[in-house]
Protein backbone atom coordinates (compact mmCIF):
# COMPACT_ATOMS: atom_id res chain seq x y z
CA UNK A 1 0.00 0.00 0.00
CA UNK A 2 1.05 3.96 -1.07
CA UNK A 3 1.66 6.66 1.50
CA UNK A 4 0.13 9.42 -0.38
CA UNK A 5 2.05 13.04 -0.01
CA UNK A 6 -0.12 16.26 -0.70
CA UNK A 7 1.64 19.54 -0.58
CA UNK A 8 3.71 22.18 -2.44
CA UNK A 9 7.36 21.19 -4.17
CA UNK A 10 9.68 24.18 -3.95
CA UNK A 11 12.84 25.42 -5.05
CA UNK A 12 15.11 26.22 -2.04
CA UNK A 13 17.75 28.36 -2.80
CA UNK A 14 20.43 28.66 -0.20
CA UNK A 15 23.34 30.98 0.55
CA UNK A 16 26.69 29.16 -0.14
CA UNK A 17 28.37 28.02 3.06
CA UNK A 18 27.24 30.46 5.96
CA UNK A 19 27.60 33.06 4.00
CA UNK A 20 24.71 35.76 4.00
CA UNK A 21 22.26 35.90 1.20
CA UNK A 22 24.19 37.53 -2.13
CA UNK A 23 27.51 38.13 -0.04
CA UNK A 24 28.49 36.54 -3.59
CA UNK A 25 26.46 36.21 -6.51
CA UNK A 26 25.96 32.78 -6.39
CA UNK A 27 22.98 30.32 -4.20
CA UNK A 28 22.48 26.75 -4.16
CA UNK A 29 19.70 25.03 -5.31
CA UNK A 30 17.68 22.28 -3.73
CA UNK A 31 14.10 20.51 -4.48
CA UNK A 32 12.67 21.15 -1.08
CA UNK A 33 8.99 20.98 0.55
CA UNK A 34 7.95 19.92 3.62
CA UNK A 35 5.54 16.72 2.21
CA UNK A 36 8.03 16.15 -0.55
CA UNK A 37 10.44 15.67 2.16
CA UNK A 38 8.43 13.46 4.10
CA UNK A 39 7.40 11.06 0.91
CA UNK A 40 11.28 11.29 -0.30
CA UNK A 41 12.53 10.02 3.33
CA UNK A 42 9.60 7.18 3.22
CA UNK A 43 10.49 6.15 0.00
CA UNK A 44 14.66 5.84 0.68
CA UNK A 45 13.42 3.80 3.52
CA UNK A 46 11.46 1.17 1.03
CA UNK A 47 7.73 2.58 1.55
CA UNK A 48 5.37 3.12 -1.73
CA UNK A 49 5.22 6.92 -1.61
CA UNK A 50 3.01 9.28 -4.49
CA UNK A 51 3.38 12.91 -4.27
CA UNK A 52 0.11 14.81 -5.25
CA UNK A 53 0.54 18.28 -6.19
CA UNK A 54 1.01 20.71 -8.98
CA UNK A 55 3.83 22.01 -10.82
CA UNK A 56 4.64 24.77 -13.71
CA UNK A 57 4.65 23.28 -16.96
CA UNK A 58 8.45 24.76 -17.46
CA UNK A 59 12.27 23.30 -17.07
CA UNK A 60 12.14 24.59 -13.36
CA UNK A 61 8.61 22.12 -12.89
CA UNK A 62 10.52 19.57 -15.04
CA UNK A 63 14.05 19.76 -12.97
CA UNK A 64 11.85 19.30 -9.60
CA UNK A 65 9.72 16.67 -10.77
CA UNK A 66 12.64 14.38 -12.09
CA UNK A 67 14.40 14.93 -8.51
CA UNK A 68 11.41 13.33 -6.90
CA UNK A 69 11.75 10.50 -8.86
CA UNK A 70 15.12 10.10 -8.63
CA UNK A 71 14.39 8.84 -5.27
CA UNK A 72 11.66 6.31 -6.08
CA UNK A 73 8.57 8.61 -5.57
CA UNK A 74 5.67 7.80 -7.52
CA UNK A 75 4.90 11.62 -9.57
CA UNK A 76 1.90 10.36 -11.19
CA UNK A 77 0.01 12.63 -9.06
CA UNK A 78 1.87 15.76 -10.18
CA UNK A 79 -0.45 17.59 -11.99
CA UNK A 80 1.55 20.51 -14.87
CA UNK A 81 -0.48 23.62 -14.34
CA UNK A 82 -0.32 27.43 -15.06
CA UNK A 83 1.43 29.35 -12.49
CA UNK A 84 5.21 29.67 -11.36
CA UNK A 85 7.56 27.67 -9.00
CA UNK A 86 7.28 28.42 -5.02
CA UNK A 87 10.79 29.62 -3.69
CA UNK A 88 12.25 30.08 -0.46
CA UNK A 89 15.44 31.45 0.39
CA UNK A 90 17.77 30.18 3.59
CA UNK A 91 20.51 31.90 5.09
CA UNK A 92 22.32 29.27 7.03
CA UNK A 93 22.98 30.15 11.47
CA UNK A 94 26.65 30.23 12.03
CA UNK A 95 27.54 30.26 16.06
CA UNK A 96 25.26 32.91 17.70
CA UNK A 97 23.96 34.01 14.66
CA UNK A 98 20.04 32.31 13.30
CA UNK A 99 19.28 30.67 10.23
CA UNK A 100 16.52 32.73 8.31
CA UNK A 101 14.33 31.83 5.81
CA UNK A 102 12.22 34.26 3.58
CA UNK A 103 9.20 32.86 1.05
CA UNK A 104 8.35 33.57 -2.42
CA UNK A 105 5.60 31.90 -3.11
CA UNK A 106 2.77 34.01 -4.17
CA UNK A 107 0.76 32.47 -7.78
CA UNK A 108 2.82 29.87 -7.57
CA UNK A 109 1.21 26.86 -9.87
CA UNK A 110 0.06 24.82 -6.50
CA UNK A 111 -1.38 28.27 -4.76
CA UNK A 112 -3.59 28.60 -7.65
CA UNK A 113 -4.84 25.37 -7.00
CA UNK A 114 -8.18 24.78 -5.18
CA UNK A 115 -10.10 21.90 -3.88
CA UNK A 116 -11.56 21.12 -7.32
CA UNK A 117 -8.36 20.22 -8.47
CA UNK A 118 -7.34 17.40 -7.43
CA UNK A 119 -9.40 13.94 -8.26
CA UNK A 120 -8.99 12.19 -4.99
CA UNK A 121 -11.08 9.07 -5.68
CA UNK A 122 -7.94 8.48 -8.24
CA UNK A 123 -5.30 10.23 -6.61
CA UNK A 124 -5.63 8.08 -3.03
CA UNK A 125 -6.71 4.99 -4.67
CA UNK A 126 -4.76 2.06 -3.37
CA UNK A 127 -3.50 4.13 -0.39
CA UNK A 128 -3.29 3.38 3.07
CA UNK A 129 -2.32 6.84 4.98
CA UNK A 130 -2.59 10.19 3.37
CA UNK A 131 0.19 12.73 5.00
CA UNK A 132 -0.37 16.59 5.07
CA UNK A 133 1.09 19.74 6.74
CA UNK A 134 0.12 22.79 8.06
CA UNK A 135 2.09 24.65 5.38
CA UNK A 136 -0.16 23.83 2.77
CA UNK A 137 -3.42 25.52 4.46
CA UNK A 138 -1.22 28.61 5.42
CA UNK A 139 -0.33 29.72 1.80
CA UNK A 140 -3.90 30.91 1.35
CA UNK A 141 -7.47 30.66 0.81
CA UNK A 142 -7.59 28.31 -1.82
CA UNK A 143 -5.12 26.36 -0.49
CA UNK A 144 -6.84 25.97 2.68
CA UNK A 145 -9.83 24.89 1.17
CA UNK A 146 -8.19 22.35 -1.21
CA UNK A 147 -6.41 20.91 1.96
CA UNK A 148 -9.79 20.16 3.98
CA UNK A 149 -11.17 18.72 0.71
CA UNK A 150 -8.15 16.37 0.71
CA UNK A 151 -9.04 15.57 4.48
CA UNK A 152 -12.47 15.12 3.99
CA UNK A 153 -11.97 12.73 0.74
CA UNK A 154 -9.50 10.59 3.27
CA UNK A 155 -12.11 10.24 5.73
CA UNK A 156 -15.00 9.15 3.12
CA UNK A 157 -12.30 6.66 1.63
CA UNK A 158 -11.22 5.13 4.67
CA UNK A 159 -7.45 6.84 4.35
CA UNK A 160 -5.91 7.68 7.79
CA UNK A 161 -4.12 10.58 7.97
CA UNK A 162 -0.98 11.17 9.39
CA UNK A 163 -0.50 15.67 9.94
CA UNK A 164 2.06 17.79 11.09
CA UNK A 165 1.56 20.82 12.17
CA UNK A 166 4.17 22.70 10.54
CA UNK A 167 3.19 26.33 11.68
CA UNK A 168 4.53 29.30 9.65
CA UNK A 169 3.38 32.54 11.18
CA UNK A 170 5.18 33.98 7.93
CA UNK A 171 2.90 32.01 5.10
CA UNK A 172 -0.45 32.72 8.07
CA UNK A 173 0.38 36.42 8.61
CA UNK A 174 0.37 37.23 5.00
CA UNK A 175 -3.90 36.71 4.37
CA UNK A 176 -6.68 37.53 6.42
CA UNK A 177 -6.55 33.76 8.04
CA UNK A 178 -7.76 31.91 11.13
CA UNK A 179 -5.28 29.23 11.59
CA UNK A 180 -6.71 28.27 14.74
CA UNK A 181 -10.20 27.18 13.00
CA UNK A 182 -8.55 25.86 9.48
CA UNK A 183 -5.79 23.62 11.15
CA UNK A 184 -8.86 22.22 13.91
CA UNK A 185 -10.76 21.05 10.99
CA UNK A 186 -7.29 19.21 9.68
CA UNK A 187 -6.55 17.84 12.76
CA UNK A 188 -10.03 16.76 13.99
CA UNK A 189 -9.35 13.83 10.96
CA UNK A 190 -6.06 12.62 12.02
CA UNK A 191 -4.61 9.33 13.51
CA UNK A 192 -1.14 10.98 13.94
CA UNK A 193 -0.22 14.16 14.95
CA UNK A 194 3.38 15.46 14.79
CA UNK A 195 3.33 18.67 17.22
CA UNK A 196 4.10 19.73 20.80
CA UNK A 197 2.42 21.22 23.03
CA UNK A 198 2.43 24.59 21.51
CA UNK A 199 0.99 23.32 18.58
CA UNK A 200 -2.01 21.46 20.85
CA UNK A 201 -2.26 25.21 22.41
CA UNK A 202 -2.91 26.81 19.25
CA UNK A 203 -5.38 24.43 18.71
CA UNK A 204 -7.06 24.61 22.01
CA UNK A 205 -6.78 28.16 23.26
CA UNK A 206 -5.21 27.50 26.11
CA UNK A 207 -1.84 27.19 27.93
CA UNK A 208 -0.26 24.16 29.30
CA UNK A 209 1.73 24.77 32.97
CA UNK A 210 4.51 22.82 33.93
CA UNK A 211 7.96 22.04 32.38
CA UNK A 212 9.35 18.88 29.93
CA UNK A 213 7.35 15.63 30.19
CA UNK A 214 4.98 17.04 32.14
CA UNK A 215 3.41 19.71 30.07
CA UNK A 216 3.51 17.53 26.86
CA UNK A 217 2.01 14.89 28.55
CA UNK A 218 -0.80 17.51 29.63
CA UNK A 219 -0.99 18.76 26.15
CA UNK A 220 -1.11 15.40 24.85
CA UNK A 221 -3.99 14.37 27.22
CA UNK A 222 -5.88 17.39 26.00
CA UNK A 223 -5.56 16.63 22.21
CA UNK A 224 -6.77 13.20 22.47
CA UNK A 225 -10.08 14.27 24.18
CA UNK A 226 -10.52 17.43 21.78
CA UNK A 227 -10.04 14.78 18.83
CA UNK A 228 -11.29 11.40 19.25
CA UNK A 229 -9.72 10.43 16.21
CA UNK A 230 -6.26 11.38 17.40
CA UNK A 231 -3.86 8.43 17.93
CA UNK A 232 -0.60 9.29 18.14
CA UNK A 233 1.19 12.32 18.67
CA UNK A 234 5.02 12.37 18.22
CA UNK A 235 7.49 15.51 19.02
CA UNK A 236 11.08 16.45 18.99
CA UNK A 237 12.42 18.82 22.12
CA UNK A 238 15.12 20.45 20.77
CA UNK A 239 17.62 22.66 22.99
CA UNK A 240 19.88 24.75 20.81
CA UNK A 241 23.46 25.51 22.39
CA UNK A 242 24.17 27.53 18.92
CA UNK A 243 24.04 27.27 15.42
CA UNK A 244 26.34 23.71 15.46
CA UNK A 245 25.77 22.28 18.38
CA UNK A 246 22.37 21.02 19.40
CA UNK A 247 20.53 18.92 22.00
CA UNK A 248 17.37 16.89 20.73
CA UNK A 249 14.72 14.03 22.11
CA UNK A 250 12.34 12.22 20.67
CA UNK A 251 8.73 11.60 22.00
CA UNK A 252 5.71 9.82 21.49
CA UNK A 253 2.16 10.00 23.40
CA UNK A 254 -1.16 7.47 22.88
CA UNK A 255 -3.99 8.00 24.35
CA UNK A 256 -2.71 4.88 27.25
CA UNK A 257 0.95 6.19 27.82
CA UNK A 258 4.16 7.86 26.57
CA UNK A 259 7.63 7.04 25.62
CA UNK A 260 11.05 9.22 25.61
CA UNK A 261 14.14 8.97 24.39
CA UNK A 262 17.29 10.51 26.21
CA UNK A 263 18.71 13.24 24.45
CA UNK A 264 21.05 13.14 21.63
CA UNK A 265 23.90 15.51 21.05
CA UNK A 266 24.22 16.40 17.42
CA UNK A 267 26.72 18.58 16.67
CA UNK A 268 29.37 19.82 13.75
CA UNK A 269 25.44 20.69 12.04
CA UNK A 270 25.87 20.51 8.76
CA UNK A 271 22.11 22.04 7.68
CA UNK A 272 19.10 21.28 10.19
CA UNK A 273 16.34 22.46 7.27
CA UNK A 274 13.91 19.16 7.03
CA UNK A 275 15.62 17.52 10.35
CA UNK A 276 11.44 17.79 11.34
CA UNK A 277 10.51 16.30 8.06
CA UNK A 278 12.94 13.12 8.55
CA UNK A 279 11.63 12.71 12.12
CA UNK A 280 8.16 12.20 10.69
CA UNK A 281 9.40 9.79 7.93
CA UNK A 282 11.13 8.11 10.99
CA UNK A 283 7.84 7.52 12.91
CA UNK A 284 6.13 6.41 10.45
CA UNK A 285 8.26 3.91 9.00
CA UNK A 286 7.79 2.53 12.23
CA UNK A 287 4.47 2.41 12.41
CA UNK A 288 4.49 0.86 9.42
CA UNK A 289 6.38 -1.75 9.86
CA UNK A 290 4.41 -2.36 13.23
CA UNK A 291 7.58 -1.91 15.41
CA UNK A 292 6.89 -0.80 18.86
CA UNK A 293 6.73 2.29 20.26
CA UNK A 294 10.21 2.34 21.52
CA UNK A 295 11.64 1.49 18.71
CA UNK A 296 9.50 3.64 16.63
CA UNK A 297 10.62 6.62 19.04
CA UNK A 298 14.41 5.85 18.05
CA UNK A 299 14.12 5.52 14.30
CA UNK A 300 12.44 9.02 14.27
CA UNK A 301 15.26 10.17 16.08
CA UNK A 302 17.36 8.71 14.26
CA UNK A 303 16.88 10.00 11.33
CA UNK A 304 16.32 13.49 12.45
CA UNK A 305 19.87 13.65 13.82
CA UNK A 306 21.35 11.99 10.78
CA UNK A 307 19.64 14.63 8.79
CA UNK A 308 21.67 17.56 10.39
CA UNK A 309 24.59 15.76 8.57
CA UNK A 310 22.85 16.45 4.72
CA UNK A 311 22.91 19.64 2.81
CA UNK A 312 19.65 20.07 1.29
CA UNK A 313 15.98 19.59 2.96
CA UNK A 314 15.76 15.85 1.60
CA UNK A 315 16.60 12.99 4.06
CA UNK A 316 19.02 10.21 2.14
CA UNK A 317 19.11 7.62 4.36
CA UNK A 318 18.01 3.56 4.92
CA UNK A 319 16.92 1.16 7.13
CA UNK A 320 20.50 -0.03 7.91
CA UNK A 321 21.50 4.12 8.61
CA UNK A 322 18.47 4.12 11.10
CA UNK A 323 20.18 0.70 12.60
CA UNK A 324 23.70 1.94 12.82
CA UNK A 325 23.17 5.09 14.46
CA UNK A 326 20.74 2.98 17.02
CA UNK A 327 23.82 1.04 18.02
CA UNK A 328 25.82 3.65 18.61
CA UNK A 329 28.38 3.04 15.24
CA UNK A 330 30.03 5.77 14.27
CA UNK A 331 33.49 4.67 13.40
CA UNK A 332 34.15 3.85 9.31
CA UNK A 333 32.25 1.67 8.18
CA UNK A 334 34.21 -0.64 6.03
Amino acid sequence: MTVACFGEILLRMTAPGRELMLQKPHLDVYVAGAEANVGVGLANLGHPVRMVTCLPDNALGDAALREVRRHGVDVSGIARTPGRMGLYFLTQGAGLRASEIFYDRRDSSFARAGPGDFDWDALLAGADLLHLSGITPALGPRSAEAAVAAAEAAGRLGVPISFDGNYRAQLWEAWDSDPKAILTRLVSKARILFGNHRDISLLLGKTFGGEGSGRRREAAEAAFAAFPNLRMIASTARHVEDADRHRIAARIDTPDGAVQTEEAAVSGIVDRIGAGDAFAAGILHGVRTGRDLDWTVRSGLALTALKHSLPGDFSLFGPRDIEAFMTGGLDVRR
